[in-house]
């Protein structure tokens, strides 16, 4: 883990991405341009843009992995790959507040820690696998935290009902954090390549005064020692990995793996409030 500590302005915009694994014939270069634009441009108002890169930047699989096959010979050699990282996160190099290594990557820990060589090349903080990141204001007031892991365990649901399947992967995402650390209003991973988005509940409670029932509702700061669970936003922040492509069949296709949306999230904070948690949907 790493913790980490970034000034900001009182209105900016986050974003959590990850999952190019670029090499790959599967990885979207248009998705990716299309991040590329978005950090480069104003996004809802606020052209104060900054984010993370969770991990798998590239594909970066050996002969010796399951996970080989005879179209991946066609693929650049991990070395290119990782210089390809490289060049692809230099427009947003300044914006870049971490990266984190992620399973592929580490996957070729005998080659060295590729992870670090390309943000020490890029001049980024090098996050580890997982990164506690605070936020502040320019008088460095805490504005919130943010925790960020590449991640491990898959989410997915079996139900039939898309009302249920979409609770059910917003609930796995929330088991999979919520415990992680109890100070953080914003918890995201990544490597299941779906896109997800769980924002704080709030639930009706009655009090008095002594003369009139009266109805609240919960509520929770954001820079507080404790947060609680259902006070939080919780993420899974997709990839730019297709399913299929003409010609060729990836571990994907092989392991029976359902279709996912594309893309990336972004957090925006307004008057060093956070407004709202955006999944950004990658139509390619």
């Amino acid at each position: 883990m790493k913790l980490l500590t970034k000034n900001l302005e009182a209105n900016h915009n986050y974003f959590f991405f990850g999952d190019q694994h670029h090499g790959s014939v599967l990885s979207s270069k248009s998705g990716w341009n299309k991040l590329l634009d978005m950090m480069c441009s104003e996004y809802e108002g606020c052209s104060n843009n900054y984010g993370s890169d969770g991990g798998d930047m590239f594909e970066a699989i050996m002969v010796d992995d399951p996970r080989f096959s005879p179209e991946k010979m066609d693929e650049p050699l991990p070395m290119e790959q990782m210089k390809a990282a490289v060049k692809n996160r230099e427009p947003i190099k300044d914006k870049l507040v971490t990266i984190l290594m992620g399973n592929h990557e580490r996957k070729l820990w005998k080659f060295g820690n590729l992870t670090a060589e390309v943000c020490e090349q890029l001049g980024v903080e090098y996050g580890t696998y997982t990164a506690k990141i605070s936020i502040r204001d320019s008088k460095d007031n805490l504005m919130y935290k943010i925790y960020q892991t590449h991640g491990f365990r898959g989410a997915s649901s079996s139900a039939d009902d898309p009302i249920r399947r979409q609770s059910n992967l917003r609930l796995s995402i929330k088991r999979h954090l919520k415990f992680k650390a109890a100070d953080c209003a914003v918890m995201v991973k990544h490597h299941i390549h779906k896109l997800i988005v769980s924002k704080p509940e709030t639930e009706l409670y009655l009090v008095d005064d002594g003369k009139k029932v009266k109805q609240q509702y919960t509520s929770w700061g954001q820079n507080e020692p404790y947060i609680h669970p259902d006070a939080r936003w919780y993420g899974a922040a997709g990839s730019f990995m297709k399913l299929y492509e003409d010609g060729m069949s990836g571990y994907a296709e092989m392991a029976e793996y359902d279709p996912v949306e594309l893309g990336f999230l972004v957090l925006r904070v307004r008057d060093k409030k956070i407004a709202g948690l955006d999944p950004v949907y990658l139509k390619i």
